[in-house]
């Protein structure tokens, strides 16, 4: 069920990242945008059953049905992944033990990741990152942090240790691309890359944690982009897809990962 929830989604902020940057730029196209999806190259609506995520791009071979114009792989790569991380993210919750508290904090990360998850696809599509989606993200991850650090009981005492965990946390993944941005001057890395690494951070809330996830966003980055760098020397890599697969990776891997340190 998740991974229907999650494909969907993909689906939907896909389109939507396609319609932010049309009417950002203030394309022509915008005309044609209504509230329903188009086509844009023939501008021909769709039907629903074109709408289908994974199995309509399957079916029509990633081409528009009318004009035969190929989609890109922009969608069916958004709606795997998004459909595999709300799968990957539901084995971190027990629905027969977790409180209240904790399933409230499951639901938040799971709108985080959706909204991560458009930052990641407009990135990847764009080369942008939305400020204001990157500041929505920031607050969500503050609100789960917040969530998880409340004592869920008279037994569970409020700990100073884990804001303190939260504020290296973001010391290291946040604070590293910050002080790449402005050592390089937004060459290495785009001025929204930090915040989202700030964000992805927070949500972390761990020192360990989050230098696992910056190992595996630069690993999953380089085996990706480095065949790319070879073809074209002046390609640029745009981290922030692979900043929200690293997170994804190591928040479902939690549990083993800061078992290591026991």
């Amino acid at each position: 069920m998740l991974f229907v929830i999650g494909a969907c989604l993909g689906s939907f902020l896909c389109c939507q990242a396609r319609r932010l940057h049309l009417k950002t730029v203030k394309s022509k196209t915008t005309k044609h945008l209504g509230a329903r999806s188009v086509c844009l190259s023939c501008y021909r609506q769709l039907k629903w059953y074109d709408n289908l995520p994974i199995i309509s791009w399957l079916m029509l071979g990633g081409k528009c049905r009318h004009c035969h114009h190929r989609i890109g792989c922009a969608e069916i790569l958004s709606e795997l992944c998004l459909g595999l991380a709300f799968c990957c993210l539901s084995t971190t919750i027990n629905v027969t033990t977790h409180t209240p508290m904790e399933w409230l904090a499951f639901v938040m990360v799971l709108v985080f990741t959706t909204v991560v998850g458009f930052l990641a696809i407009y990135d990847g599509l764009y080369g942008e990152l939305p400020t204001l989606g990157l500041f929505f993200a920031i607050g969500l991850a503050v609100v789960y942090c917040i969530i998880r650090i409340i004592p869920t009981s008279a037994l569970t005492p409020f700990s100073w240790t884990s804001i303190t965990d939260a504020l290296f946390s973001v010391l290291i993944l946040g604070g590293l691309y910050l002080v790449l941005y402005l050592i390089s001057k937004g060459k290495w890395v785009g001025d929204g890359d930090w915040l989202l690494a700030t964000a992805i951070a927070i949500v972390l809330a761990h020192p360990w944690l989050a230098l696992n996830a910056l190992f595996v966003s630069n690993l999953v980055a380089c085996v990706v982009a480095l065949p790319q760098l070879k073809l074209k020397a002046a390609h640029q890599i745009h981290l922030g897809p692979y900043l929200v697969i690293g997170f994804v990776v190591v928040y479902v891997m939690a549990g083993p990962l800061l078992g290591l340190l026991k």
